[in-house]
């Protein structure tokens, strides 16, 4: 059951992170960067906040702030790579 909750919150997360950046994605792709982006806040946020992440099963305000912030960061890393490119 916290598996399925982890993936309902990591979408939301990485839904919520898209839209700040203006950068639509399908539903896999906000699990992904959802999830993927609460592991990079949890290693460049988190030990400066002292709060956990949602891959920590830490699903507190400060806990989903750092996940939120980490994805926004994945996002803004995927735009610098892609800028030049275009979408098909």
């Amino acid at each position: 059951m916290n598996f399925i909750i982890w993936l309902i919150v990591g979408g939301i997360i990485g839904w919520l992170a898209s839209i700040v950046m203006k950068r639509p994605e399908g539903m896999i792709l906000n699990i992904v960067v959802g999830i993927v982006g609460s592991m990079l806040g949890g290693w460049l946020i988190s030990p400066l906040l002292g709060a956990g992440t949602i891959n920590q099963n830490d699903f507190s305000l400060p806990g989903l702030l750092v996940s939120f912030i980490g994805a926004i960061i994945l996002l803004a890393i995927v735009n610098l790579i892609t800028r030049g490119r275009t979408r098909s």
